[in-house]
């Protein structure tokens, strides 16, 4: 629990390292020209994801992260094994044997039931040599991405001039750097390290080389002047990742005996980090599904229900992350459909906050009556890079739609894109949550807002 905030994190673990993430920070650059800041701020968006930072979210260090969840997971009884090379299951009619070898011994894992948080291209995946299916909606995509040290604040670089104090500290976020044809993240750790990484389309990456690793990093900073003085004095700590398709999706998600978890079963892009909601919202309902059906007739309903939510929901973020990247060039109207993610976002956290988790039961609301069709209209129409005119249309639809669902204030024109953590817009909008101002005001005071 401790580990849910900054606050508590410091306060009780203050030795393992992580980032503080106040937010989302997005800056449009154009190729080859430096970032000079627009004084209507068209070209940054700024959402905050809460007040100060006791309460803030974080980056995870994964070393450390990682390391300390294998410790209380072997305190809890559970057996961990490491630098293990599988075999194929062999299933029988009531079990499944897993054998391998560790260290040069083998080792043989009996289970009734498997679940597979290998990743994209997994271990099942492989094993059972399931089927790979295609993303309409997205851009092929390749990554390229290392751990640096000496990583400029951009605070500290006088290049974002503004009569009014940001939000929340732009560098204490998921900072995002956006271009026509990709765009690259960069997320600080208290330890002194920077995780940096660039998420680019082939065509883009072809011309710059991407395999190249630490070469072709430097030809792309030297498309982007700004963020290539951001990264002057970086250097990196590890070689840099290729990977050739970060994109991927699953044909097959459960059968018997066996599910994907969604991280396993797809993977759309970094974008937005959607991969965190679609990882919990599939971990909480197979424990739902293990606690309420096994050993029941239900069970193998139920997973396959389970499967067909993790893909709708998976294609539900190819559609939006994909409408993103088909709108990189035009600044604006990507700031104007990522408000569809942030509004579903908010509202879904303060559902659950409020204990009222059926108001908002699928990834980007899916199930709203009124949001998930019109949203996914609105993802439809930017796909197709509407005309000047159109453009406009295009943004009045996407406040009507996100108007039912919004808690946080996006549809107030006057923030001009930077959207702050406000208590009085949730208290407004109480009656969306079906929620009286007291329950809203109990629920901020046990928060601490």
């Amino acid at each position: 629990m401790p580990l849910t905030s900054w606050g508590s994190w410091q306060r009780e673990y203050p030795e393992i390292a992580c980032g503080l993430k106040r937010g989302f920070t997005f800056y449009h650059h154009v190729l080859d020209r430096p970032f000079s800041a627009k004084p209507g701020r068209e070209d940054q968006l700024l959402v905050a994801a809460s007040p100060h930072d006791g309460v803030s979210d974080t980056h995870w260090y994964r070393p450390d992260f990682d390391h300390f969840l294998v410790r209380e997971a072997q305190r809890s009884g559970a057996e961990y094994l490491d630098e293990v090379a599988l075999d194929a299951p062999e299933w029988s009619r009531e079990e499944v044997l897993i054998s391998g070898t560790r260290r040069a011994k083998p080792v043989s894992i009996r289970a009734r039931f498997v679940i597979d948080a290998t990743g994209p291209r997994g271990f099942l995946h492989r094993a059972l040599k399931l089927p790979e299916r295609p993303f309409e909606n997205m851009p092929a995509t390749r990554g390229l991405y290392t751990h640096f040290t000496g990583v400029r604040r951009l605070e500290d670089m006088a290049i974002f001039p503004s009569d009014e104090p940001p939000p929340f500290p732009v560098d204490d976020a998921a900072v995002h750097h956006v271009f026509d044809g990709g765009w690259i993240w960069v997320l600080r750790f208290n330890n002194g390290i920077t995780s940096a990484g660039a998420a680019v389309c082939d065509e883009l990456a072809e011309e710059l080389r991407l395999a190249d690793g630490s070469h072709a990093w430097e030809r792309l900073l030297l498309r982007l002047p700004t963020v290539s003085e951001q990264f002057a004095q970086a250097r990196p700590l590890l070689p840099f990742v290729h990977s050739r398709r970060l994109s991927f999706r699953s044909g097959t998600i459960s059968g018997e005996r066996w599910a994907l978890l969604p991280s396993a079963a797809g993977f759309v892009d970094p974008l937005l980090s959607t991969g965190f909601p679609l990882a919990l919202l599939g971990i909480a309902r197979l424990s739902e599904i293990i606690e309420r059906d096994w050993d029941s007739p239900r069970f193998g309903e139920s997973l396959r229900v389970y499967a067909e939510k993790t893909d709708q929901e998976l294609l539900a973020a190819e559609m939006l992350v994909g409408a993103l990247y088909a709108n990189m060039r035009d600044f604006a109207r990507f700031a104007s459909l990522s408000l569809l993610y942030f509004a579903a976002a908010s509202f879904a956290e303060a559902a659950r906050r409020l204990a009222r988790p059926q108001l908002a039961g699928s990834f980007l609301l899916l199930d709203h009556p009124r949001f998930g069709p019109e949203s996914r209209a609105c993802i439809v129409r930017a796909m197709r890079r509407p005309d000047r005119a159109e453009k406009r249309g295009l943004a009045r639809q996407i406040q009507d739609t996100i108007e039912p669902v919004d808690v946080a204030g996006f549809g107030r024109g006057d923030r001009r894109n930077w959207y702050p953590i406000d208590t009085g817009d949730l208290l407004n909008a109480a009656a969306k949550l079906q929620a009286s101002e007291a329950e809203i005001a109990r629920l901020l005071d046990s928060l601490g807002l």
